[in-house]
């Protein structure tokens, strides 16, 4: 039987909510052993001078724990 853990971050980038994504889940794998999935609670873009400079996600990251 295993046992799972759900831990959450947030992931910021300045391409998109995709890459945001991809940074968040890349940078949680150093940290995490065995993260087998996550999913995305919000999106959130910020906005100066009318337009958008910064893309962000809240995730929700599922590790497995060791035996």
């Amino acid at each position: 039987m295993s046992v799972a853990k759900v831990t959450e971050i947030i992931a910021s980038s300045q391409k998109g909510f995709e890459d945001a994504v991809e940074k968040g889940i890349k940078r949680a794998a150093e940290t995490l052993k065995n993260v087998t999935g996550a999913w995305v609670e919000s999106q959130k873009v910020v906005v100066e001078d009318g337009q958008v400079t910064e893309y962000r996600v809240a995730m929700k990251v599922t590790f497995v724990l060791k035996d």
